[in-house]
Order: C-alpha cells, then structure tokens, then sequence
C-alpha cells in the first residue's frame, strides 16, 4: 500500500515533477530549505521520501517541492554538493559543512622521507604531486600514520608520531619498528615501505594545464560544467545561452570525490577552455 502524501503537500505540484536529472529542494515555513537532494529521475526520487518511514518528520515539514533539471547526472551531482553548502539545509549534514583540510605530504629534498601534515591554508592541495590522503582535522591525518606503522611495521619516531630515545622508539621495546630508528633496519628500506602504505591514499593533482568544461548533452539540450583545481566554477546552459558562476572557495573534498575517477578514466566528454 502506498504511503498518505503529507497535507502540506500539494499533489499536483508532485505531478509536476520531472523525470529527468536534477537537484530538488524540500522546502517548510523557514527561510532555508529542508533538504536538498539529486536524482537521475527527480519524480522517482522525490516520491521515495514520501514513502520512508524514516523521513517522516521531515515530510510533513515540507510545504513546497521546487527543482533544478541538469542535463546529466554529473551535473546534478556537482550542483548538489554546491548547494548544500550555500543554503546549509536543516537535513543535510554529511555535505553541509565545508572544512579546512589536512594532508600528509612527503618531503623528499634530503635523503630520507620525512611525513609532515600540511593545511589547505598552506598548501595548494590540487597542484601539489606529494600529497596523501584529505582528513578533517590534524588528529585524523595523525591517526591514519599511526594506523599505518602498525600495519607496515613503520617507525613512530621517524614518523614524527613520537621521540626517539637512546633505545630507539616505543615501537621497537613492542617489536612493532623493525628498528630503523637505531640503525638495526636500512633506512632506505623503511622508507620505502612508507612510500608503498601512502600510495593509495595518494590525491591526484590536477591533470590539466587550465580550467576544462565537463559537457552533457540531453534531447538537444547542452551544459558545459567549468571545472579548474578540482573547483566547480559554474555552468554553462544552451537553453539561456548563460553562464552561471559560482562563488570562488578552497578545495571541496566532495566535489573531489565526484569529480576524479571520471576524470582520471575520461569516463566524461572533456574540453580544454
């Protein structure tokens, strides 16, 4: 049996919806909307949270249902995460909040690899070619070396983690370290092993000498999606021959995350600006 559609929502307004790609908004008697979310089919979609138990209560919130067609699903994907983080939707966390990043970068100028972790502050994270790993705070990136040595019998006193005393590290007492720390292992060899456990926690930089447009095209419709450093700069749509820009910020660990296996695998048609 299908679930009661809430009151405050006119049904008609839910027979208007598309079945297309795009971004629709749950909006109730606030300023900001309730949620913000994506599909391939908006119709489907949108009738999915009507349904679910659990969404209950944010449904009967929800007065009006407004949407944003896209003419492919990376453009719903891109546009979504752009605008949770512009209106800030009382339902959305995961993708509300827009943190400052840590990374753990190698130093390689001397003879041995030292990890230190650098700020997207200080650190233009989609240039750089040493970077590993993208974490929320400096304790994250601290806990994944941490996790690291155990598993690649790494030094946690070359790893900045902790000192080194005359004995060598903690690590080595627990014969975790295979002793790299007091010369009984190669340093070479240490630091390989850490070259190989930060691998595929790699992040990718930016393949591209500028800015590309990632291009979708749907029944004779046309938008061409700008991005530059892993930014979404805006779009470009054929049906108002227009270019809607977006606020300049830092680098977007979720736009990222959409953003570089496509890329990367030149899954997308892709033109240089």
């Amino acid at each position: 049996m299908q679930a009661p559609v809430s009151r405050s929502i006119d049904t008609a307004m839910l027979e208007g919806l598309p079945r297309r790609s795009g971004v629709y908004f749950f909006w109730g008697s606030g300023t900001l909307p309730l949620y913000i979310g994506k599909s391939v089919d908006i119709r489907s979609r949108v009738l999915s949270h009507i349904r679910a138990e659990d969404e209950a209560e944010m449904m009967a919130q929800t007065q009006r249902i407004d949407f944003i067609e896209t003419a492919g699903e990376m453009g719903a994907l891109l546009l979504e995460a752009h605008l949770i983080k512009k209106l800030c939707p009382l339902y959305n966390i995961r993708l509300r909040r827009q943190k400052t990043l840590c990374s753990i970068r190698l130093d390689e100028s001397g003879s041995v690899l030292i990890p230190e972790i650098v700020s997207g502050h200080d650190t233009e994270i989609a240039g750089a070619d040493n970077l590993y790993g993208l974490f929320g705070s400096v304790h994250a990136a601290k806990e994944k070396l941490r996790e690291l040595a155990q598993q690649h019998r790494l030094c946690m006193g070359l790893l900045g983690l902790e000192k080194i005393s005359r004995r060598g590290c903690f690590g080595l007492q627990l014969k975790t370290c295979l002793g790299a720390c007091v010369g009984k292992e190669d340093r070479s060899a240490h630091d390989q092993r850490l070259r190989s456990a930060l691998q595929d926690h790699k992040v990718q930089a930016w393949p591209y000498a500028g800015a590309v447009d990632l291009v979708e095209q749907t029944d004779g419709w046309t938008q061409r999606h700008r991005i530059q450093g892993w930014r979404f700069l805006g779009t470009w749509c054929s049906k108002t021959n227009t270019f809607t820009a977006h606020e300049r910020h830092g680098f977007d660990l979720d736009t990222y995350k959409i953003l570089v296996r496509p890329i990367l695998l030149g899954t997308l048609k892709i033109e240089p600006v």
